[in-house]
């Protein structure tokens, strides 16, 4: 197997500038470069030296022996100073050494997968962990990275286990009398699996909002102060303003932190018949993207008709509170009435929503719980057609289990693996 080595920290100039070298020739390669290293898990300073004895800085050196390490491999990390110069001549100096070569994206974490020291669900978490900008990501990504969604997924793996062999023990023993009725037990550990599998399952779609950023849309008639109030709430000029009717033909987006949680708001196109064919092609994708929007904020004066019909957690209020004088559920992007109220609302909403969040975070994730549970509601059904069934449960419940191994990566996801990896970045 080739040593790999990659720039861990961001390139550019820094502080400091991290190297990663891991494989069978780590810690030769330490030893030519820096002399004597460090024992595991200590750091010393060492100059760096190149092949003609030259210093080409002085850094720590850490040694992570494996199978004790990120990749499970013996790994070697150089903290350099984090000029562009000294990174490319530690690169450069790398590249010499025989079989050992630059790192592919993500393959010092394919490695941690390869040697078993994550599973693929975890993996996953550490993609969404690099790439979150909130700290309901953070919070989220961390929990999948620490390992609790493979933990419940043993768990529900060794209850489905004990429940098919015990049908397999009715099998085997068909021509004796069993001493105990297994049948109880048997639905009683598939009654508790499927509705935590099912739970869990249901969880993902808030998981999803939450990794990927929920969707609030504000809807109105043309002239109702929708991007004035998209103003307010980014802080910034994020969207044309102006007394013309129809200025905003396509949908504005603005990314926001509320709360922790992330937040894209929508300024769509004013809601209105219109003979002008961009205006309305702005007006079809406002109704599209408000029909597919986590929340929408609708702007109407009292009494007016609404375009589209709000649904339950909806907010309607009264824009242009301050030219006509409106107190309650009042709103005016231009003086920033009733903006706060605004932020609190559509916060308070998302959070509640977010309460019934699941440590199950991808759609992959979702299938493969999704796939269980129709397995086990298709072994109740053969249970009730008696034990000269039992074998076909039996073979039901091991396409369950094998859907839960696929969701943590034990078996049929290499087809996956090309994709997820290159996510990450090539120090990673």
């Amino acid at each position: 197997m080739d040593t790999i080595f990659a720039q861990a920290s961001a390139p550019g100039r820094a502080g400091v500038a991290v190297i990663r070298i891991s494989g069978p020739q780590s810690f030769a390669i330490a030893q030519e470069i820096s002399g004597k290293r460090p024992e595991g898990r200590e750091s010393v300073l060492r100059n760096l030296r190149g092949t003609g004895g030259e210093v080409i800085d002085q850094a720590l050196v850490l040694s992570f022996p494996g199978p004790n390490s990120f990749t499970g491999e013996d790994v070697i990390e150089f903290q350099l100073h984090g000029s562009i110069a000294v990174v490319r001549a530690m690169l450069s100096l790398l590249s010499t050494f025989p079989e050992t070569r630059m790192a592919e994206a993500g393959e010092f974490t394919r490695r941690a997968l390869e040697n078993e020291k994550l599973d693929l669900a975890q993996v996953e978490g550490l993609a969404d962990l690099i790439e979150a900008e909130t700290e309901a990501q953070r919070k989220q990504a961390l929990r999948v990275l620490s390992g609790h969604l493979g933990a419940r997924v043993e768990d529900w793996r060794k209850d489905l286990i004990r429940a098919a062999a015990l049908l397999e023990a009715t099998i085997d023993f068909a021509d004796e009398e069993v001493p105990v009725d297994v049948t109880p037990e048997v639905e009683a550990l598939l009654s508790k699996v499927g509705k935590e599998l099912q739970a869990e399952a249901e969880g993902t779609y808030v998981a999803e909002r939450v990794r990927n950023g929920f969707e609030v849309a504000i809807i109105g008639a043309p002239n109702a102060g929708k991007s004035t109030l998209l103003n307010a709430l980014a802080g910034r000029d994020a969207a044309i303003t102006s007394e013309i009717a129809g200025t905003t033909r396509d949908v504005i987006e603005v990314r926001m932190d509320l709360g922790g949680l992330p937040v894209t708001l929508l300024d769509t196109a004013g809601l209105r018949e219109s003979e002008d064919k961009v205006e309305a092609i702005g007006i079809e994708r406002a109704i599209e993207r408000a029909g597919a929007a986590d929340l929408r904020v609708f702007l109407a004066a009292p009494g007016e008709a609404l375009a589209l019909t709000p649904e339950e957690e909806d907010i309607v209020l009264h824009p242009k509170a301050d030219l006509v004088g409106i107190e309650a559920n009042g709103i005016s992007g231009k003086t920033g009435q009733g903006v706060s109220e605004l932020i609190d609302r559509i916060q308070s909403t998302l959070s509640e929503r977010s309460s019934s969040i699941g440590l199950a975070t991808h759609e992959r994730h979702r299938v493969a719980l999704q796939q269980a549970v129709s397995c086990l509601v298709e072994v109740d059904v053969i249970l009730t057609r008696g034990p000269d069934f039992y074998d076909l449960a039996a073979a039901e419940l091991r396409f369950a289990i094998r859907a839960l191994e696929t969701l943590v990566g034990r078996i049929d996801v290499e087809n996956l693996l090309d994709e997820i990896f290159t996510s990450f970045c090539v120090g990673k």
